[in-house]
């Protein structure tokens, strides 16, 4: 038992350490809970994009839409409808160029959405570990662990730019087109 001045000393330092570790823990995962709403924000834009481009009502759209399960399939969607010849070539264009950078932006929303996340209550320091099996002709590996660094946080920092810059120029083109909305 600790006793006399040391402590309040003794505690007051696990605790700060303890309070560091944890508030390194909660920024980290309202960035990425902050990537997951902006993601999910941009993709269901893609409803106006559809219902613009196959010429149908919003209700019609939205039901497309979450008849299409992943985004990979909402975005081949919107790309196949815009790359018919009755699609204006500058709207075709620009909704192309979307398609992509939304496309690109993807990779590290699924990155963080499908792993499982670590921390060090000691040091604060997080990891992630990606749940893929990846197999060759002798081996199969799984759970690749990777540092979430200050190089990871800068990622996600970037891609919340994009994908608020990709969200607000489809709001342009639905705008712009006349989409349904």
């Amino acid at each position: 038992m600790l006793t006399g001045s040391s402590a309040p000393a003794a505690e007051s330092n696990a605790s700060a350490g303890e309070n560091a570790a944890t508030v390194r823990i909660h920024e980290i995962l309202l960035l990425v809970g902050r990537l997951n709403y902006t993601w999910t924000n941009t993709e269901s834009l893609l409803i106006y994009l559809i219902a613009g481009l196959a010429r149908v009502d919003k209700e019609a759209a939205i039901i497309i839409f979450l008849t299409l399960n992943t985004p990979r399939a909402r975005l081949d969607l919107v790309e196949r409808l815009a790359k018919m010849s009755r699609t204006d070539p500058r709207c075709r264009e620009e909704i192309l160029a979307l398609t992509r950078q939304l496309g690109r932006e993807a990779g590290l929303r699924n990155k963080f959405n499908h792993c499982i996340y670590s921390f060090d209550p000691e040091s604060g320091r997080a990891a992630t570990q990606l749940m893929r099996i990846f197999e060759n002709k002798d081996e199969v590996k799984y759970g690749k662990v990777e540092s979430l660094d200050e190089a990871e946080i800068a990622k996600i920092k970037k891609s919340l730019a994009a994908l608020a810059g990709v969200n607000r120029a489809i709001w342009r083109v639905v705008h712009k087109y006349g989409f349904p909305t």
